[in-house]
């Protein structure tokens, strides 16, 4: 059994794995760029760039769900650890307005902790959304308009906060993510910047949920953050990449022993009929939706680590004919 926090130091100094703390619409990234300096060990759980940083602070009570997820690119799949607390414990402010926090002595580096952190209020269960920011303009403008929704059409705070593109940070009970990049929109192109960047997604935040469907998240539990290890078969960039055996091999390791059971169940039994040479007609895929998507990706990264055969293909066929069963929803990161 991997033992958590050696596991996350481990990752912390690990350039491809990526990072990230939010909600279901309000999310920031941390990961790191080709150009930016190799990590180093650091005290603590933490790593931060002149783009942004991560740190963890608790891990009491934290329970990791490791998990894959279908691509709709039939040749892929992603994959991530979820790092959980139980809903109660999970609980942040909820702050439904912006609120001035104060100087953000929790800062990641030293010469942000005099800044002045405001919570966005965005109201989300396990994430306590805000900006920080030294400038004294921005600060008075923002105090001015405390206590009063971003969203109002007449509030002058939002437009104010795009144009200005402070620090971004994220506070969970576990720790936080800050990203000081700026903020995707019509300053980057319409693009968020490569590395660590944050979304706000208002259509996502009404949904009012605490992650996607497609995260296997256990009934009563909530992810703070998640964890992304290098991804076997997609680069940095999205980009299509060869397969990484070592990457692919140590997620495994990852998943066997924090896998939901149905999943884990649903990809042994896809490797047991292929090991057997049971006839795709003959096999019968399981009942429930997590035991069928890890029937998928097995049959997926079996194409993949082993090569094509035409066992394989006759299954593709039946099961999983140009991804038609991948999940329709994007999981997030």
């Amino acid at each position: 059994m991997p033992e958590l926090h050696e596991t996350l130091k481990a990752a912390l100094q690990d350039a491809e794995t990526g990072w990230n703390m939010g909600s279901f619409g309000a999310i920031a990234e941390f990961h790191h760029v080709a150009s930016d300096l190799a990590p180093i060990a650091k005290e603590g759980l933490e790593q931060f760039t002149d783009r942004g940083g991560i740190r963890i602070e608790h891990l009491e009570g934290v329970r990791p769900v490791a998990y894959e997820t279908l691509s709709p690119k039939p040749h892929r799949w992603s994959q991530a650890v979820a790092l959980c607390l139980p809903e109660v414990e999970a609980a942040m402010s909820r702050r439904t307005v912006l609120t001035d926090l104060g100087p953000d002595e929790g800062a990641i580096r030293e010469e942000d902790r005099a800044a002045h952190l405001f919570d966005m209020g965005l109201a989300q269960p396990q994430v306590d959304f805000c900006i920080r920011t030294a400038d004294p303009d921005l600060i008075a403008l923002l105090q001015a308009e405390v206590g009063r929704s971003l969203f109002e059409q007449d509030n002058p705070a939002m437009g104010a906060i795009l144009k200005a593109h402070p620090h971004r940070v994220a506070l969970t009970r576990i720790g936080r993510v800050e990203v000081y990049q700026m903020i995707g929109g019509p300053d980057t192109g319409g693009k968020s910047p490569e590395g660590p960047h944050t979304h706000v997604l208002p259509k996502l935040l009404r949904a009012e949920r605490t992650h996607s469907a497609n995260t296997p998240i256990p009934e009563g539990w909530v992810p703070c953050g998640y964890m992304h290890p290098e991804n076997p078969v997609i680069g940095r960039l999205g980009e299509d990449k060869a397969l990484n055996r070592a990457a692919y091999d140590a997620f495994q390791t990852l998943l066997g022993a924090w896998g939901a059971e149905q999943y884990m169940e649903g990809k042994a039994a896809l490797t047991r009929c292929i090991e057997r040479s049971v006839p795709a007609e003959d096999a019968i895929e399981p009942g429930t939706r997590e035991g069928r998507s890890g029937w998928r990706n097995a049959l997926r990264q079996m194409r993949v680590v082993q090569g094509k055969n035409a066992l394989l293909e006759t299954y593709v066929a039946r099961f999983d004919r140009d991804g038609a069963f991948a999940d329709e929803e994007n999981p997030g990161h």
